[in-house]
Formats: structure tokens, C-alpha cells, sequence
């Protein structure tokens, strides 16, 4: 039978390994986050939006560069943006976008309030006369708090995922909840109405 190797750092690799390799510690003293959880991966991003983040992308001695996509620069109207990081490719009209890291070809739609989330962007530009029902991205007055938005995801308009109740953990039409951040899964689709 083969022995799966695992997955964990922490659980897994390293413990494996200190019963028969020979390990050595190495002090790393520059930035470094476990994202092995839903609550981890959220906070790291969300770190990443507020002054004196633990970690700098502008550190004059070393500075980080994406990788490059070629995509237009963003698209901004009447939006109000603070406390954000905003990428390459997005379309921002008349929204609100507060400690919220934006990622590449999203669309956010008139009248939308985006806070304390993460949005993952699209894989690719959807055209205006495209027939899905919901169009790729956030749609009109959509409103979202603490929300993990996976590529590829269709939220509908007048959407509100805010958690208001407290649920750790459920399953929703389009959504999950777990540890309390709402998650919109890759390609989803949250259709118009859905509260959560």
C-alpha cells in the first residue's frame, strides 16, 4: 500500500520527517503566515489592507511584482475606495470598497458596498451581450462584510451577505459559512434576493 505523504506542515511533513530524515532548524525572521484555515486565510489578506501591515509590497530593498498579465489598469467611476488593494483589470462603478483586497478582473456594480472582504476576481473578461443570468462579479446594490468571493463568481443584484446572526457554520444557495466569514465557492452563482 503507498503511504499518502500529507499535506500539513505542521501535522504532517515535519513530524514525519523528524522520525527519519535528518531535520535542521533555520531562524527565519522576515514575514511568514499559516493560511492552513478558512479564519487564517481570510486574515492574512485582510492584514495586508490596514497601516503597519506585517508585511510590506513596497519595501524599497525588496520590492514584490506580480507576475505579469497584461491587462488594462482599473476602470474607477464615482467609487469611494479606502483601506484597499485594488489590481489590474478591475471595473469599479459607483461602489464603496473598505479594507478589502480586490483581485484582478473584478466587477463591482453600481450602489454595491464591499467591506472587510475578499474578492478573487475572474479568470477572464465576460462580454456585455453574454447570456448568463447573473453576470460575472458583483452586481447592482450588493452588499458584503466579511466575504471570501472565489474566481469566476456570479453574485446577483440586491445580494446581502453580511452574517448579521453570528452562524459559524452553513450552507446557502450559492454560499457556505465557515468559522463565520462567508464563503462564495470558484464559479459559483448567488442569485437576487439570497440574504444571508
Amino acid at each position: 500500500m503507498l503511504e499518502q505523504p500529507g499535506i500539513d506542515f505542521g501535522k504532517e511533513l515535519i513530524p514525519k520527517a523528524l522520525s527519519n530524515r535528518q531535520v535542521n532548524p533555520y531562524i527565519f525572521r522576515g514575514y511568514w503566515a499559516d493560511v492552513g484555515t478558512i479564519d487564517a486565510f481570510y486574515d492574512a489578506n485582510i492584514q495586508l489592507t490596514r497601516l503597519g501591515a506585517p508585511f510590506n509590497f513596497f519595501h524599497p530593498l525588496r520590492p514584490i511584482y506580480t507576475h505579469p498579465r497584461f491587462l488594462p489598469g482599473t476602470r474607477v467611476y464615482n467609487a469611494k475606495i479606502d483601506a484597499s488593494i485594488v489590481t489590474e483589470g478591475c471595473y469599479l462603478d459607483q461602489c464603496e470598497i473598505r479594507e478589502s483586497v480586490v483581485g484582478i478582473r473584478t466587477q463591482v456594480n453600481a450602489g454595491s458596498k464591499i467591506t472587510r472582504s475578499v474578492l478573487l476576481g475572474a479568470d477572464y473578461f465576460e462580454e456585455e451581450t453574454a447570456v448568463a443570468a447573473t453576470p460575472l462579479g458583483i452586481g447592482r446594490d450588493v452588499v458584503l462584510d466579511r466575504v471570501i468571493v472565489d474566481k469566476n463568481a456570479r453574485i446577483a443584484d440586491g445580494v446581502r451577505l453580511v452574517n448579521e446572526s453570528g452562524v459559524t457554520t452553513a450552507d446557502g444557495d450559492g454560499y457556505y459559512i465557515r468559522e463565520g466569514i462567508i464563503i462564495v465557492p470558484k464559479g459559483a452563482e448567488v442569485k437576487a434576493g439570497v440574504t444571508a
